[in-house]
């Protein structure tokens, strides 16, 4: 096994032993901040259309993290990152691309990782599991194809219960339960995903969580972003 899922199976394990909450939850109580987000639904996404019709360079998943390749280049299908933040670290000339969600940002500094997910048609994302629990991830969709039947063609399947959001509509989830996306349709879906801190953990684990996130905005500090933009 190689180190990386080591080390992601260490955390995991102590994670799942000191914080015991569902794979969904109450945004009123973990994310405040979410109807910021959601009341600026329209002009978030005609800045992600925007971001696509400047052509500006949208990297792929696992060109940003090599080690997502099974679940980015597992069919040839693009599932790409325009990063705005990343563990606290801001991508200036990204963020200029995009006022509105600077803006919010700002107001909710919660928020540590921001970027708008491009999910080309047919994209399958298998199932796995995020690496840590101090986070959550809040998802927003800005664009989702229907199908004939008006129903979302995009599916995201968390811990086997299918969740099928139309435009506007959002989920704050935890991403360490297995879950999984299909894109059945034609057409790109876009959605705007969050990662944002987890309120009220043990003392214990915020000590660790706070580690393991001063530690990660440290490395992604010294490499920089510029694979973002």
């Amino acid at each position: 096994m190689p180190a990386y899922d080591r080390a992601v199976g260490a955390l995991r394990s102590l994670y799942d032993r000191r914080i015991a909450t569902p794979p969904v939850l109450e945004r009123d109580a973990y994310f405040p901040h979410a109807d910021l987000f959601i009341d600026a639904c329209p002009a978030i996404r005609r800045e992600a259309f925007d971001v696509v019709s400047s052509q500006v360079h949208i990297p792929r998943f696992h060109d940003v993290m090599p080690q997502q390749a099974e679940i980015s280049a597992n069919d040839g299908r693009d599932w790409r990152m325009f990063i705005m933040k990343a563990y606290g670290v801001p991508v200036a000339e990204n963020l200029a691309r995009c006022p509105t969600v600077a803006g919010l940002l700002r107001e909710a500094p919660e928020v540590v990782s921001c970027v708008l997910s491009f999910l080309a048609p047919g994209k399958h994302i298998p199932k796995h599991r995020g690496p840590f629990r101090g986070i959550l991830r809040f998802h927003l969709i800005l664009s989702m194809p229907l199908g004939d039947d008006g129903v979302p063609a995009c599916e995201l399947n968390i811990d086997g219960e299918p969740y099928r959001l139309h435009d506007g509509e959002c989920l704050l989830w935890d991403d360490t339960y297995p879950h999984e996306v299909w894109n059945r349709s034609e057409e790109v879906r876009i959605a705007l995903l969050l990662d944002v801190w987890r309120k009220g953990m043990p003392a214990d684990i915020e000590l660790v969580s706070r580690t393991l996130y001063a530690l990660a905005k440290t490395v992604i500090s010294m490499r920089g972003v510029s694979y973002a933009g």
